[in-house]
């Protein structure tokens, strides 16, 4: 190993997401560390997916192989998280952990992290009436537009990052999550590591 540093990787040519032109993958990599997971069977292939709708409606395109790291885990783990990098103590659902500035985040060779925790995503995907793996998608498509520059702390960004994450899922044939929800408010929904 040498001491002098990396040569950054150039910036993929551009591609339109919306035209069928090659989309950028990711180079992923999935913990669990909460053993309630290992009950969903075939979760590799549905966090594929829902990773592969995320960047087909993004407007920021990932570089090609860039790394994202995900970590399922448990209401316990995800609060101490939440706690120490955010400071909110209590569980949540998802958080979002980006390696670059927005800014930067399409030429950054790492995304970030997404971490999410089974007890609060079983019971908010029960409260629902939906299947815990469309909650999961859509709570990885929502992860990952985080790491991609999408936000909710306005009005008008949280319509858009929902028009986003409602064609991500219709195209994986996923009922839109927000059909049945009152009219949006100022008070994010999901968090978001800042």
């Amino acid at each position: 190993m040498t001491d002098r540093p990396r040569a950054r990787r150039p910036a993929p040519p551009a591609t339109s997401a919306r035209a069928g032109t090659i989309r950028p993958t990711l180079s992923l990599s999935v913990r669990i560390q909460a053993k309630s997971w290992r009950s969903l069977p075939d979760l590799r292939p549905l966090i594929d997916a829902a990773l592969k709708a995320a960047i087909a409606v993004s407007p920021v395109q990932p570089l090609d192989g860039a790394e994202l790291s995900l970590l399922l885990t448990d209401d316990r783990r995800i609060r101490i998280v939440n706690r120490d990098w955010r400071g909110f103590d209590k569980a949540t659902n998802v958080l979002s952990f980006p390696a670059a500035p927005i800014d930067r985040i399409a030429q950054s060779p790492a995304l970030g992290d997404i971490v999410l925790a089974y007890e609060t995503v079983a019971r908010e995907a029960q409260a629902e009436d939906k299947t815990i793996e469309d909650h999961l998608s859509h709570l990885v498509i929502h992860g990952l537009l985080h790491l991609l520059g999408q936000d909710h702390e306005t009005t008008d960004d949280a319509e858009r990052m929902e028009a986003l994450e409602i064609a991500a899922l219709a195209s994986l044939g996923i009922a839109d999550p927000y059909a049945d929800t009152e009219p949006l408010d100022e008070t994010p929904v999901f968090s978001k590591a800042s």
